[in-house]
């Protein structure tokens, strides 16, 4: 096993390395920008009003008033839905445990690069939403379907070419689905629950896999409505919870924004047991675990984009965007400043070594929030972001396995599903966790190489739908 694990550290060095895919997703995320006009800074106003106002395109009347417009829209959730389930797969461990490590290696500085990925990254989730919906199919359910695992086929005219992409990263997204989306998570649960309230990992694990496999069983309509409903407020009490410390901590934000943007470039040097970091190494890590926070590039959350009841690919590409700006430039940042305010980064436990991951995280709101029970802020939260994105990933894998195997292979893989969150919760996973950053990496290479040869065609009739609805206000 170490010799296993040891393999795994080397290709995750590699594939997350400054020569692979860190140029390749910075490179992708700014080809689009430029391709799209800045879309995510010019749009992000309207996108925002669509995904959590407007919400739905499927209400109401059709135009010409014979038929609810549910029955006239391909789809089989509103834009708000796809929005919150993509959300919950994407706000999990890495806000709370991610964005620490990151400090952790690379210092405050990784912090700006986690923002510089997530802002060019929002170019990556718009493109990747607008090719899921405009290459959607529907199932022999009648479900919609689609994301890299069938719009790949189609961004090259090398047929070959297409569906070997296509079938890469659904291969790598089921692999990861069980890394990243289950086995990571559920023993995150498990840990933070035995630590703050002494609960058995094997009570924790029998919970979470029954109630996995409850959700799963009601397909994406059920994930839906069931994210739909917890998922804004598990974010807001995390927000809120954070601004309570960033309040009391108000005087030392500007310092800890000119530290985070200073060390960016320069590194930090090592300061008692602090590992100390690099330019490079604040770049490595601050992209990484970008990455593993908003998973703009990746994919995943195309998925969940392609079940949206919409006509136009361009409004649920819009509202997908909106997720990396919650998710980065909100949730992240709420982390990070905590963190960075309190002065956590730089402290050690009992046997010197400075903190690292979720412990860190929970020390910083101990410190910050008022009679020392932050901890409590955390643990909740971990337990409420984990779970969420196992129901994200969940769908996530299901589709990509109806796409190799057929539709009767999702049965199985739900059960499965099920039986590897309890598993998670009871056994230690230092594979689980380098195996997890590897297939992230390796799902987002066919995709990405997908979205750079699409990118014409995204650029193209994005253009044509603005010029026509630049405020997103046609009626459907």
């Amino acid at each position: 096993m170490d010799k296993f694990l040891e393999v795994l550290n080397t290709i995750d060095s590699f594939v997350w390395g400054p020569f692979f895919l860190i140029p390749l997703l910075l490179g992708t995320g700014l080809w689009l920008t430029i391709r799209l006009s800045g879309i995510q800074f010019r749009k992000l106003g309207p996108a925002m009003h669509l995904a959590l106002l407007k919400r739905d395109e499927g209400t109401g009347e059709s135009p010409e008033g014979k038929q609810p417009l549910e029955d006239t829209i391909e789809g089989d959730i509103s834009h708000y839905q796809a929005l919150t389930t993509a959300l919950a797969a994407t706000v999990g461990v890495g806000n709370i445990a991610g964005v620490a490590t990151a400090i952790h290696i690379g210092g405050p500085g990784a912090v700006f690069w986690m923002w510089v990925t997530g802002l060019l990254g929002m170019a990556s989730k718009y493109s990747e939403a607008f090719m899921a919906v405009r290459f959607r199919t529907k199932d022999a359910k009648g479900e919609m379907s689609g994301g890299p695992q069938y719009y790949l086929e189609h961004v090259t005219k090398v047929k070959w070419l297409g569906r070997a992409l296509a079938i890469a990263f659904a291969i790598f997204a089921i692999i990861a689905s069980f890394g990243i989306g289950n086995l990571t998570q559920a023993n995150s649960v498990a840990t933070q629950l035995q630590a703050s309230f002494g609960v058995n990992p094997w009570m924790t694990g029998l919970f979470m896999a029954a109630l996995t496999g409850i959700v799963l069983l009601g397909g994406v309509k059920s994930i839906g409505r069931v994210t739909s409903a917890f998922v804004p407020i598990m974010i807001i009490l995390y927000v809120g919870a954070s601004l309570i410390v960033l309040g009391l901590y108000a005087t030392k934000i500007p310092d800890a924004l000119a530290l985070i943007v200073h060390d960016a470039f320069t590194g930090s040097a090592a300061a008692g047991g602090f590992v100390g970091s690099t330019f490079m190494v604040a770049l490595q890590y601050g992209v990484a675990r970008g990455i593993f926070s908003n998973e703009s590039g990746m994919g995943s959350a195309a998925i969940a984009a392609a079940a949206a009841r919409t006509r136009e690919p361009v409004r649920q590409g819009l509202v997908s965007m909106t997720q990396t700006f919650i998710d980065t430039i909100i949730v992240v940042s709420m982390t990070a400043l905590v963190i960075v305010v309190t002065g956590a980064w730089k402290m050690t436990d009992a046997s010197g070594e400075t903190l690292d991951g979720s412990p860190l995280t929970a020390q910083a709101f101990n410190i910050g929030f008022p009679g020392g029970q932050g901890h409590f802020v955390v643990a909740v939260s971990l337990v409420f972001f984990a779970f969420s994105t196992v129901l994200g990933w969940a769908y996530y894998g299901e589709r990509c396995v109806q796409r190799l195997f057929g539709l009767r292979a999702v049965v199985v893989y739900r059960l499965l599903f099920a039986i590897v969150v309890f598993v998670g919760c009871i056994t230690e996973l230092k594979v689980a966790w380098t195996l997890a950053d590897v297939t992230n990496g390796l799902m987002a290479l066919p995709n990405l190489i997908g979205l750079i040869l699409a990118s014409g065609l995204i650029a193209r009739e994005t253009r044509a739908y603005l010029k026509r609805d630049p405020k997103l206000q046609e009626s459907q």
